[in-house]
């Protein structure tokens, strides 16, 4: 099977029409998960964790009538994915959350590990069975994954005012030769040029269910960045040209086709990790979009 995904080229080159967005550009990673049989020892989204078998498996912190062990969300090797950037001599982040329902006002019980593989000599054989995971929308299936780097610029919700009325303008994007809905001149910025959707590392945040909300590290003060993109799609009816060539298959542009996981992240679209730069080894926060 061909793991390889290739992001078409975006439609119009967006820094060349507005320059002040060139200073705005961020790598990402696409992660692209797509259904397949993971080993411990791979990327992988849902798939088994190269966790020691000393090592106590974790669980949800919230009470629960029984204890409720956390299942596997994201594991990434370094040597896949180089922007992951991993404290000291780590070179593996593993992701696991409880995948039962909540009281809406709690934050989902989430964890964020970094490991050295190496370090790993005696796997844990047989991890814990999810306990009671609601309609199986908390329980990721096994995808492998094809990362890919591509360039991203902020949401709109997210730029200076001026850039903002400029994007807003529909004369300046006449000027360039570029057909936009002169109404919503901005909804193009965002649902092609600006931010991937779907699983990644790194980048700009997506926007929308609430406005942009500054993250800072509890440890030092320091201004976060995105780390992880969990998604419930890769691309929905607004973002197609975002599909990969390899999946511009009949059928493709369809919701069902982008969710290889199967998940879906409470009612919205994305949750979103933050990572300190300053230190790898600060807590993490997160953020539900």
């Amino acid at each position: 099977m061909n793991r390889t995904r290739t992001t078409p080229p975006r439609p119009v080159d967006i820094a060349a029409v507005f320059p002040a967005l060139a200073p705005l550009a961020r790598p990402a990673v696409r992660l692209h998960p797509r259904s397949g049989s993971p080993t411990v020892h791979d990327s992988s989204i849902g798939g088994p964790l190269l966790w020691p078998a000393q090592q106590p498996w974790l669980y949800c912190r919230i009470a629960h009538e029984w204890p409720h062990p956390l299942v596997p969300v994201a594991q990434l090797y370094a040597r896949d994915i180089p922007l992951l950037r991993p404290p000291g001599r780590t070179d593996l982040l593993q992701v696991l959350w409880c995948p039962s329902e909540h009281d809406p006002d709690s934050r989902i019980p989430i964890e964020v590990s970094w490991r050295t593989a190496a370090d790993v000599t005696d796997v844990l054989a047989m991890p814990p069975e999810p306990f009671d995971a609601d309609e199986d929308l908390y329980v990721p299936e096994p995808c492998v994954l094809a990362p890919e780097q591509v360039t991203e610029y902020p949401d709109f919700l997210e730029l200076p005012e001026e850039l903002k009325e400029q994007i807003k303008d529909p004369a300046l994007w006449r000027a360039a030769g570029i057909v936009v809905d002169e109404a919503y001149p901005q909804e193009l910025y965002n649902n092609a040029l600006s931010h991937a959707p779907g699983w990644k590392i790194g980048g700009w945040a997506p926007w929308g269910l609430t406005d942009p909300v500054p993250r800072f590290c509890v440890a030092c003060g320091t201004a976060m960045t995105p780390l992880l993109t969990i998604a419930s799609s890769e691309w929905h009816r607004y973002s197609t040209s975002w599909v990969p060539y390899e999946d511009r298959v009949p059928g493709a542009s369809d919701d069902s086709w982008s969710n290889p996981p199967e998940i879906t992240v409470l009612d919205a679209n994305h949750l979103q990790l933050y990572a300190c730069p300053a230190s790898g080894g600060h807590p993490h926060t997160d953020l539900v979009q």
